[in-house]
């Protein structure tokens, strides 16, 4: 390996070219080995020391951008996808998800666009109450989750979405979600829209806000997630 300084005082290792090759072959190898999207730091971990990373994958997603499968980026995780251009040859009966309620597209779409966002948030958007079943629906498809909780009065807890969301509908980060001119030329938005209707921007940013708490067991406990531990007794 030659290590190289440039101006700024950083240095890059610069592997072997057949090192460089070699760690290509085992990244590639390690997400199509998985059924779930692969970290960049799952994947370093097992590369030569040195080895850049996000260089490789970028390297291969350019080789599979034109195949059957390609390799696509899911924030900072990489999975192998059936090109979306074919996905219509491998779908199949038994694999057809139930499609979700209109009260669940609409508070799914309320949380991907506003998070993080409370319940009542989500309610005071939609204008109607929102059921308990709703979300129940969305968190089992592993598209929402507890972000944190509000440091207001009563501490409500935020939602947002996750990974299998962005994996679910193709979506490398939150930014890459359809703005106002993309969803009225897919016929999402009717033509009279209000003036000044304007679609918000995603933060993108998966950490927690500044007005926002980490969830804790005991959160998890009250929100009937975990068991309550109980105390020290025999």
């Amino acid at each position: 390996m030659i290590e190289e300084q440039d101006e700024t005082t950083s240095t890059e290792i610069l592997l072997d070219p057949r090192i460089e090759l070699e760690a290509e072959r085992i990244a590639e190898a390690l997400v199509f080995a998985s059924a779930q999207p692969v970290s960049e730091s799952y994947i370093a971990q097992r590369l030569p020391r040195g080895a850049n990373v996000p260089r490789i994958m970028m390297r291969l997603k350019s080789i599979y951008a034109e195949r059957g499968v390609n390799l696509v980026q899911v924030a900072d995780h990489w999975a192998f996808r059936t090109a979306a251009d074919l996905s219509f040859v491998v779908q199949t009966d038994e694999n057809e998800v139930r499609k979700l309620s209109r009260a669940a597209l609409e508070v799914l779409a309320i949380i991907a666009y506003h998070q993080p966002v409370t319940r009542a948030e989500i309610e005071d958007i939609r204008g109607v109450q929102t059921s308990k079943g709703t979300l129940d629906v969305l968190m089992e498809a592993g598209w929402i989750r507890f972000r944190g909780r509000r440091r207001t009065p009563g501490r409500p807890v935020t939602f947002g979405t996750t990974r299998d969301f962005l994996d679910h509908f193709g979506l490398e980060e939150l930014r890459d979600l359809p703005g106002l001119e993309e969803l009225k030329g897919a016929g999402l938005l009717s033509g009279r829209i209000p003036s000044g209707f304007q679609i918000p921007v995603p933060l993108g940013d998966d950490g927690l806000g500044e007005d926002e708490d980490p969830i804790t067991q005991l959160d998890l406990e009250e929100l009937g997630l975990l068991a309550p531990s109980g105390g020290d007794g025999e």
